[in-house]
């Protein structure tokens, strides 16, 4: 509390500094200079003297620049593919229009839809995907969680070149995991990914009691995107802005829209498919108090469901979870946090509509229903781990730790965070410095993944495997950097188990490609190396990736 309270006191005498800004001025977004606007800020943030009119040091991005929007098409809504084994897909990666909050904006699309096609298929399929790229940023597409060929994996530089404009380039997407997986940009995701180029992929179980009953499913594209009341705020051209806790949006989408609504009947068992492919936010979901509970996660379902409370969720994870609706009514499914104010130095409750639920009086098919009251046990999940509780108690293999190093941040910046007064909680569930943030770019800040044996840093750290390794990693999250952030660590081409976050071990066990690690703290993964080649591990805030924050490592044989 006391650095809560020093942090109000800092501001405070900031704001009344000749020069410093009002909460009022702060929040005006008009042009600032070199095509910049300022980013939107919220009520009582002064701007920082010797800021007042300051901008990113990168130029700023939009698409379609010198683009009539309305002879652009329309996006559409997602549209489900169904593929067999060895089908063939084109997908286009063009320019679409879309309105957003009553503005005309000229943004990017799979197909011309928002989200990309949702892609099903069945598990141990391979499909073939022909993906052409007629926007003007070199593009490829990373098929995120999926234990494909390593050459088909979609990273510029290590398995594949960027396709350039004009250039097409075909996938073959092996499937060994069911679960739902989704295809995003491996370049600059910092833009192109937060201007719609996403979309799921749900392989399907052959075992049609793979998933408990439930009455319907639904598939949930938690997202965000930051606006201000003339349209989208830039991205940065050359570097991302927002390097320090990444691009947070503020308006809130379920599929690419902003006023999401279901219809469903009283009692009635939804199966929800979140995945999160925000730049940086992690959500927070809730379900209006009805209940909830787990059943998988990123590859593959828990060892037992649960109930619980609430879904957090990070970028790029992805959770199933089955809710049933109690009572007929209006239900909102909502982000619901604990947001921070950085300049007042306090919390505050935030909760912000997702999706809103009309539930009927009609009653839902009733032996449904009641089968929602039973939590199942997946034998066959649990024998597969227990191949691998041998490995659960070995010392590390290898540890990282995550860190950061800046230059020439503003001043200003510089003093602010290093006075001691700012509150990093363990996870930051929203932008409580949104100029600090903006003018951080990536050619500004780096984002550190260090080999704590070796000091090796991101790109410079060289680990090798063989397949069939069981790899034990720890990850400890360093609380006193220049601005402590939690990070959602992916490794691609692998699966792996989170096995204890500060020393509690998991009681439930699920197997996972991405998982966040918070502000100070220390988590132990085992990762079984099944797949060769060359594969990278990032942290999936998009700006930390931008900034840095990744490299690759070696799994050989076959």
């Amino acid at each position: 509390m006391r650095r809560i309270a020093a942090t109000w006191l800092v501001y405070a005498w900031i704001a009344t500094l000749p020069g410093s800004l009002t909460a009022q001025h702060a929040s005006d977004t008009s042009t600032v200079g070199d095509g910049w606007r300022m980013v939107p800020m919220g009520t009582n943030m002064p701007v920082l003297p010797g800021l007042e009119g300051a901008v990113p040091m990168v130029g700023p991005f939009v698409p379609g620049t010198g683009v009539d929007a309305s002879a652009l098409p329309e996006a559409r809504p997602s549209q489900v593919v169904t593929m067999s084994d060895g089908d063939t897909l084109d997908i286009s990666v063009s320019m679409v229009r879309r309105t957003i909050e009553g503005h005309e904006l000229v943004m990017f699309g799979y197909n011309g839809q928002y989200p990309g096609p949702l892609i099903r298929a069945t598990k141990d399929a391979t499909i073939i995907v022909r993906v052409t790229n007629r926007i003007q940023l070199p593009t490829t597409i990373h098929w995120h969680g999926i234990r494909l060929d390593n050459r088909f994996d979609g990273v510029p530089g290590v398995t594949q070149p960027a396709i350039q404009r004009g250039e097409s380039f075909t996938y073959q997407v092996k499937l060994p995991d069911s679960g739902m997986f989704w295809y995003h940009p491996h370049v600059r995701e910092d833009v192109q990914q937060d201007l719609g180029l996403f979309g799921n992929l749900l392989v399907t179980s052959s075992d049609p009691d793979y998933y408990g009953p439930a009455h319907r499913e639904e598939v949930f594209v938690l997202d965000d995107i930051l606006m201000d009341e003339h349209g989208l705020i830039p991205w940065g051209e050359s570097a991302a802005t927002h390097a320090l806790m990444g691009r947070l949006g503020n308006v809130m989408m379920v599929n690419g829209e902003t006023d999401h609504r279901l219809s469903v009947q009283r009692g009635e068992v939804v199966r929800f498919f979140l995945t999160n492919v925000a730049n940086s936010r992690t959500f927070n979901v809730t379900f209006g108090g009805n209940p909830l509970k787990i059943v998988a996660s990123d590859v593959g379902r828990y060892e037992r469901e649960m109930w619980i409370n609430s879904v957090v969720i990070a970028p790029a994870e992805r959770y199933v979870v089955d809710v049933r609706f109690e009572k007929a009514g209006e239900v909102a499914i909502s982000n619901t946090i604990q947001a921070i104010n950085h300049f007042r130095g306090e919390f505050y409750p935030q909760i912000d509509t997702l999706s809103m639920v009309s539930v009927s009086e009609e009653a839902a098919d009733p032996e449904i229903s009641e089968a929602f009251e039973t939590l199942r046990e997946h034998r066959e999940v649990i024998s597969d781990i227990e191949r691998f509780r041998p490995f659960f108690g070995k010392e590390p293999d290898h540890e990282l730790e995550t860190t950061l190093r800046v230059r020439d941040l503003p001043p200003s910046i510089v003093l602010a965070m290093e006075a001691d007064t700012l509150f990093y909680p363990p996870i930051e569930w929203n932008d409580g410095m949104p100029m600090m943030n903006w003018l951080s770019t990536g050619a500004q800040v780096t984002w550190l993944l260090r080999d704590r044996d070796t000091g090796a840093e991101n790109g410079d750290i060289r680990w090798h495997f063989d397949v069939g390794d069981v790899v034990k990693i720890r990850v400890f999250n360093t609380p006193d950097s220049f601005h402590p952030m939690h990070h959602p660590i992916h490794i691609h081409g692998q699966r792996f188990l989170v096995l204890s976050m500060d020393g509690v071990e998991s009681q439930n066990l699920v197997w996972k490609d991405t998982a966040i690690v918070p502000v100070g703290s220390t988590m132990d993964i085992l990762v079984e190396m099944s797949n060769p080649g060359e594969w990278m591990l990032h942290c999936h805030i998009a700006e930390h990736l931008n900034a840095g924050m990744m490299f690759s490592f070696i799994v050989s044989g076959q």
